[in-house]
């Protein structure tokens, strides 16, 4: 097997060929190992890689792009390198969909914070790649991607969820979501939960549901 170009870890699908490949990338400041917690707890059919950001940060942790903390900007996102984040998972996902036994018709992205605004950011500028995105605190960055044709994004699934009083992504800009993909006819699920800047339980069983659904799985 080829070296992939993003580290990453794996768990493996009950199913030998043909399995339906879930990709977990996670947020600002964290590694692989942060969602990979998710693995256990979803159906044992899904092909599950858990990737790690390409920037390391100090004194430990990666992030998918620079946030800079300036006195004149205020917080502001590094767009050029996160355009390169796009790209470098965009190039992973063939790379694993040649290497590993699972189905490229049926490539599911998680996300979180950083990691989801990536996951939009993906799937909104490479669909054909795509078939659902769990997109959990975050929120659509348009400057990261070139809207394309609606029919372009029929195929397409998104579960977008929020905590209402979090702290580090306002659950404002996580409201935008619904209408932009309405905008495209792109389906989607919507949902918002009393925590901050985390994934309560009842969300984690939601969103589990949901892509038990997405997939018929039982």
């Amino acid at each position: 097997m080829a070296a992939l170009s993003l580290h990453h870890i794996v768990r493996e699908s009950s199913i030998k060929e043909n399995a339906p490949l879930l990709l977990l990338f996670h947020g600002y400041g964290s590694d692989e190992n942060d969602l990979f917690s998710f693995a256990e707890e979803l159906p044992e059919e899904l092909f599950i890689i858990s990737v790690k950001a390409p920037y390391a940060m100090q004194p430990y942790g990666n992030a998918w792009y620079a946030i800079n903390f300036d006195a004149d900007k205020g917080k502001w996102s590094d767009n050029v390198q996160a355009k390169e984040s796009r790209d470098k998972i965009a190039r992973f996902i063939d790379e694993a969909l040649a290497n590993y036994p699972v189905d490229k018709d049926n490539v599911s992205l998680l996300g979180f914070s950083q990691g989801t605004i990536l996951s939009y950011a993906v799937a909104l500028s490479y669909p054909e790649k795509i078939k659902n995105v769990i997109a959990l605190s975050g929120y659509i960055n348009t400057d990261l991607f070139e809207v394309q044709a609606k029919e372009k994004y029929t195929h397409l699934n998104f579960y977008c969820s929020h905590g209402s009083v979090d702290q580090v992504i306002p659950v404002d800009w996580a409201r935008q979501a619904p209408k932009f993909l309405e905008s495209l006819d792109i389906k989607y699920q919507y949902s918002e939960f009393p925590v901050g800047h985390g994934v309560a339980p009842q969300n984690f069983y939601e969103l589990r549901d949901w892509l038990k659904n997405r997939l018929k799985i039982k």
